[in-house]
């Protein structure tokens, strides 16, 4: 029952967060309670005419007449304002969701990991917003119990008593049921994020699994294995509360028969409140079945909801992030600095990894080549480089000032990044309305003219080979036009054609254009083309060494200066 009242608490929570709701909410409580009186007040009528053994007055057919219209009229006003609520509060849940990750720091988001974050917004967001579309009905059955009850003691509170105490013997019997199913749907909703990964493995990693049948059959037993857990855990619920169902239709003859055959013989009751009881337990028996029947679409939302409610608390947004539009680019940003900068994490085997202390220092218009080992801590420096990791030791200073947690979304507008995991959407966002001219222009230096086509942003395609879905990627980049631009091994997968116009072509042009460019690469071939070479090594920078490149550029920076000699 707890966790129930977590539940409503939760969706009342979401509710009074979508504009207008509150009066909505108000609407509908007070539409579903003046349901609940009509159905009471309708049966009373009912009772008084076949207690009273008359023919009906002019004035109960009018009642009974205004009791037809005004009960439909009600239940309408209620259905349309649930519509409304629960469509609207579907849209908000999921964009507070996307809000909440999206503002979280990307190195809690990937503890977590795609197969938990995909199964919260396909799987709890859905079930919390469809029970979301229930809770007001539930309330309208309740206030139509409620009403009934009261009317019940009015005939004989005596009587009210004595079923009440039946009546509640009963639903604790079946609260004891829906609290060890309860305990199953939590176990299942855990599960499913091994699912959930397995779907994704089987998406992803088609090619590998029809190339070898001992990969394909070891990894169908695990998805059998992990799939009948699931649905074990899901069916033993599902048994409890059809039992616990069973239980309860039983439940409604049991108080009848109670009322009906057992009291008399101990008690006196009149022929109106026998009568009026037995009417009104009949009336009952589907409003509580209905709330009855609900417990397994609440008890699972209930699941989510400590899902949801366990990353809220493990997404904790970052300090100083923030909806609104960040301030102007820094344009003369002087110098880029860390200084002592550490990061820890654990890898593979609770193995923990630390980069740093490192300290480093750029200046605007360098090529930076980024090299060493796999798993010497490149990404990690580039990440912490462009803002996506805070230091944990140490401080990164930019245009003089300290990037602190309230300006790094600010410091990340000035970096534009293609990773080596990067992902492709299929649109150009932010740039919607960017000049198709321009794009077309890119499309031509990428050598991508031939293959895709946008319009109003929408690219025609992005299902091509991987280096070109990465010269897709750099589309976006150019387009952003920002002061800093890193590239994590995007030659990779790149022709030797390309990969020679990339170094020799795409690079050097960037860095007329005034960008700072670091570059993390294997190929030692274009090493020459860098201002400077930083190699890491096991968390350390090992070297920092100014190129041929970068001499010769001095240089003839210098010679820029000196003032010419006149010509003899």
């Amino acid at each position: 029952m707890r966790d129930l009242l977590r539940l409503l608490g939760y969706l009342l929570k979401i509710s009074r967060e979508i504009p207008g709701s509150r009066r909505a909410i108000a609407l509908f409580t007070a539409a579903g309670i003046a349901g609940g009186l009509a159905s009471t007040a309708m049966i009373a009528l009912v009772n008084s005419v076949v207690g009273g053994g008359q023919v009906p007055s002019a004035m109960v057919i009018a009642a009974f007449a205004g009791l037809c219209v005004a009960l439909p009229c009600f239940r309408f006003l209620s259905q349309m304002l649930l519509i409304n609520l629960s469509q609207r509060s579907l849209v908000e849940l999921r964009l507070r969701i996307s809000r909440e990750l999206l503002r979280a720091p990307l190195r809690q988001l990937e503890s977590l990991g795609a197969a938990r974050l995909m199964a919260l917004l396909a799987n709890d967001i859905g079930i919390i917003v469809d029970t979301l579309a229930t809770v007001p009905i539930l309330l309208m059955h309740a206030s139509l119990v409620i009403s009934c009850f009261v009317y019940l003691g009015w005939l004989d509170w005596r009587l009210l008593l004595e079923v009440s105490g039946v009546t509640a013997c009963g639903v604790a019997c079946y609260l004891l049921a829906v609290r060890r199913a309860l305990g199953h749907f939590v176990n299942s909703r855990r599960l499913l994020d091994d699912v959930v990964g397995q779907i994704r493995s089987l998406v992803e990693g088609t090619k590998e699994l029809k190339m070898s049948f001992r990969r394909r059959d070891a990894f169908l037993r695990l998805v059998d294995s992990s799939t009948r857990a699931l649905q074990g855990e899901i069916r033993a619920g599902q048994k409890i509360f059809a039992a616990g169902s069973s239980w309860g239709q039983v439940l409604f003859f049991v108080v009848i028969g109670f009322v009906v055959i057992v009291l008399p013989h101990f008690q006196p009751l009149s022929t109106k409140a026998l009568t009026g009881y037995t009417i009104v337990l009949f009336q009952l028996m589907a409003p509580l079945e209905v709330l009855l029947n609900s417990f397994p679409g609440l008890s699972r939302s209930a699941a989510s909801v400590r899902v949801v409610e366990s990353l809220g608390l493990a997404l904790q947004p970052e300090a100083g992030s923030s909806e609104l539009p960040p301030a102007p680019v820094a344009t003369d940003w002087g110098a880029l600095e860390l200084t002592g900068v550490c990061h820890s994490y654990f890898r593979e085997g609770d193995e923990s990894f630390l980069l740093g202390p490192i300290d480093l220092a750029f200046r605007p218009g360098e090529l930076v080549f980024i090299v060493g080992g796999n798993g010497s801590g490149k990404t990690t420096l580039a990440k912490l480089l462009i803002g996506l990791y805070a230091p944990e030791a140490g401080e990164v200073r930019f245009a003089g000032q300290v990037v602190t947690e309230d300006r790094r979304d600010w410091y990340r507008e000035h970096f534009s990044a293609v990773f080596s995991d990067f992902f492709l959407f299929d649109r150009l966002l932010g740039f919607e309305a960017a000049f198709d001219q321009e794009i077309r222009r890119y499309l031509a230096l990428l050598r991508l003219d031939q293959q895709v086509r946008t319009e109003g942003g929408v690219l025609s395609t992005i299902e091509l080979s991987q280096g070109q879905r990465k010269r897709l990627a750099l589309l976006a980049a150019y387009l952003e036009d920002r002061p800093i631009y890193l590239f994590d091994e995007w030659a990779a997968d790149q022709d030797p054609q390309f990969k020679e116009i990339f170094y020799r072509e795409l690079l050097p042009s960037l860095q007329q254009r005034g960008k700072t460019v670091f570059v993390i690469s294997h190929d030692d071939r274009y090493f020459g083309i860098a201002d400077r070479i930083v190699k890491l090594d096991y968390g350390r920078v090992e070297t920092d060494v100014a190129t041929a490149a970068s001499a010769a550029s001095e240089t003839m920076d210098a010679a820029a200066m000196e003032p010419s000699l006149p010509m003899p």
